[in-house]
């Protein structure tokens, strides 16, 4: 059994979106299953903060990216879109180099609202963010971009 609204390969899932905040910090996606998808991101010049860690807003992004992105996989694209409603997060720890490894895991999957669990890691595995996301599922297709 899996959640997914079609097949998942990690070819398709790494077309990248041209001028995008995912595209310029380099986020692309690694590994899913029957109910998680992961992402990664470097940890460098363009996601760390003046004190040389990583940025709390890159962390979010990260996470914002990964489960927008399994929401949308959980619709039927010719019918539904998702969009963020919010989101939060809480910084364990530091993390300066290398990459971050974001994982979301539905909480909830319902008709008008998807609750996504995302745990970012770092390259030793050591938990870096804990963040919650809520997509609001609206009908339609998705707005064309530009």
């Amino acid at each position: 059994m899996t959640i997914w609204h079609h097949p998942l390969s990690l070819d398709a899932l790494n077309q990248h979106y041209p001028d995008t905040a995912s595209h310029h910090v380099g986020i692309d996606y690694v590994d899913f299953g029957p109910e998680h998808l992961t992402a990664r991101m470097p940890v460098n010049e363009k996601t760390r903060q003046p004190y040389g860690i990583l940025h709390g807003g890159a962390s979010c992004l990260l996470a914002e990216t990964v489960g927008s992105h399994a929401s949308m996989l959980c619709v039927n694209p010719e019918k539904e879109y998702c969009v963020g409603l919010e989101i939060n997060a809480n910084h364990i720890r530091p993390a300066t180099h290398g990459h971050v490894y974001a994982t979301a895991r539905p909480i909830h999957l319902g008709k008008s609202t998807h609750v996504w669990d995302i745990r970012i890691r770092d390259d030793a595995d050591k938990l870096v963010c804990i963040a919650r996301l809520t997509m609001m599922v609206k009908s339609g297709r998705a707005p064309s971009p530009g």
